[in-house]
């Protein structure tokens, strides 16, 4: 836990910055060729490294990593069964691009459609799932638009379950790290499928077409796309040390150049940022005086874990500065905001949260709070001389 000197005397508690946000040596990003690209950590939302990111661009099959997101949330809701075999159309059978091979006339378990749609990237299975669900593949699109607006994706129009090419089907790499972070975070069980190599179905066995999963064992997905409008894209995640990255790679110009800028952009965010818990809601950060209570002195901390993202090597740099009044007056309930903290790196606020109160705090008897009004009467008094 950061260490933090406190001046009791004082409204507010400031620790000055000792250098110059510039002052901290850190390499740029990689130039990488993409026409767009983002990275992010996925804990913090911290954004590390960027280009273009907000720019609209074709999806492709990164599409689908929506897809299979609207899916589970049926799942989650019970309104769909993993077991439930779904009937497949001839849209679906007929569907071009990538395939899981399922036939027109059959009928395929949800759980091994949506292995087809993650591994596989199969529109086959894209179409089928849509079709069940929603009733149509348009009516499924609506379903997956609502719910990119509940994740916040300004800037994305879903116009199909698959990616395959729409002038109105965009999305960006802010979006699309904004969806993968959510799937992540909501829903580990499916995201664990994305790690998987290989799926076989129909005696037909197709590796997954992220590369990055055989090359780097720290990857553990996430998505490839291509179109000729979308080029090779590729949204990837790894995890070392308890840190998780998101990057979203968009318009490169072959497989290969997708999966080495990936690369480039995961390396350069491990090698250069470190993401810790700076304070966990059990850390007292604070205690000052309280009177008319049954306590002499109230614990201040933070209400959520704060962790935060920042240049390598630089934890010892964080400067904190509390702002708290000089003392309060009970009651005062568990939870209360009572000050704030901020936290510093060089010139830049990287932190800005409330104090709160860590216990409860009831007003004390009638005696103890005269005695204490006393005291406060004659200690104000000697104040204002």
């Amino acid at each position: 836990m950061l260490r933090i000197g406190i001046a009791l005397f004082a409204l507010t508690l400031v620790f000055p910055a000792v250098y110059a946000a510039n002052s901290i040596p850190l390499l740029p990003p990689p130039k990488l060729e993409a026409s767009s690209y983002l990275l992010i950590d996925a804990q913090t939302s911290k954004v590390l490294a960027e280009h273009n990111a907000h720019e609209k661009n074709a999806p492709a099959s990164l599409t689908k990593i929506m897809t299979g997101y609207v899916v589970e949330e049926e799942l989650r809701r019970g309104r769909l069964d993993v077991d439930e075999e779904v009937p497949i159309s001839v849209k679906a059978w007929r569907t071009g691009g990538s395939k899981m091979f399922i036939r027109e006339g059959t009928r395929v378990k949800v759980s091994d459609l949506l292995k087809g749609v993650i591994i596989q990237s199969g529109n086959d299975a894209s179409v089928a799932l849509a079709e069940h669900i929603a009733g149509s593949e348009d009516q499924f699109a609506e379903l997956m638009n609502q719910q990119a607006e509940l994740l916040g994706m300004k800037n994305s129009q879903f116009r199909n379950a698959t990616g395959l090419p729409d002038e109105a089907h965009y999305s960006t790499a802010t979006d699309l790290a904004l969806l993968t972070q959510a799937l992540i975070e909501n829903h580990p069980d499916q995201y664990e499928l994305y790690s998987q190599r290989s799926y076989t179905f129909n005696n037909i066995e197709q590796p997954n077409r992220n590369r990055l999963l055989w090359r780097d064992r720290s990857v553990d997905g996430v998505k490839t796309g291509f179109t000729n409008a979308a080029g090779y894209c590729l949204v990837a995640s790894a995890e070392r040390n308890g840190m998780r990255l998101i990057s979203v790679i968009l318009g490169t110009d072959s497989d290969e150049a997708r999966m080495r800028e990936s690369q480039k952009l995961l390396s350069y965010g491990f090698r250069n940022f470190e993401t810790k818990t700076l304070y966990e809601p059990d850390d007292t950060l604070q205690e000052q005086p309280i009177y008319y209570g049954t306590v002499e002195s109230l614990p201040m901390g933070v209400a959520e874990d704060v962790v935060l993202t920042f240049p390598k090597g630089y934890y010892q740099d964080i400067e904190a500065s509390l702002s708290v009044p000089a003392y309060f007056e009970a009651p005062v309930k568990k939870g209360d905001e009572l000050g704030t903290v901020e936290l510093r790196l060089g010139n830049e606020v990287i932190y800005s949260g409330s104090l709160v109160a860590q216990i409860d705090v009831e007003e004390s008897g009638i005696f103890s709070r005269f005695g204490d009004y006393i005291y406060l009467m004659f200690d104000q008094s000697d104040a204002n001389e």
